[in-house]
């Protein structure tokens, strides 16, 4: 058997391709990770201290929170100010950008709370074709 088609044209190269997709990547990670989009949610009103933050993601650690606060900054979605206080008192603020995201995060958020009786029923179908209790 011939194959028939053998002049077939090159595509054009991709806009989204190589290191623009590792760089959106990246930051889809960032944003898309359970924990920045908790923290995100939780500073939509406003500044808020490290132990305000913790006592309201139930389930995160102090390390988690660190590292997750920390890469919001890094990306320039939050700032930390520092007051000089004693004890030194430290805010948390969503920046201009972390505004622009945090609409998005909470169409997101609302979403799965409005759908999570049918996904829940979904993952209950499915464990029980598939033979998990």
């Amino acid at each position: 058997m011939r194959p028939e088609h053998i002049n077939v044209p090159a595509l054009p190269p991709s806009p989204h391709g190589g290191e623009n997709c590792r760089a959106v990547a990246s930051v889809l990670a960032r944003v898309g990770d359970k924990w920045s989009v908790f923290v995100i949610m939780m500073l939509i009103d406003g500044p808020q201290r490290f132990n305000e933050l913790k006592r309201k993601i139930n389930g995160i650690s102090q390390r988690m929170l660190t590292l997750t606060l920390r890469g919001l900054e890094r990306d320039g979605l939050v700032t930390r100010t520092i007051f000089p206080t004693i004890p030194p008192r430290v805010d948390y603020e969503l920046t201009d950008l972390g505004r622009g995201l945090a609409e998005p995060v909470q169409a997101l958020g609302k979403w799965a709370f409005e759908h999570l009786p049918e996904i829940e029923g979904a993952r209950t179908s499915f464990d029980a074709r598939n033979g998990k209790s």
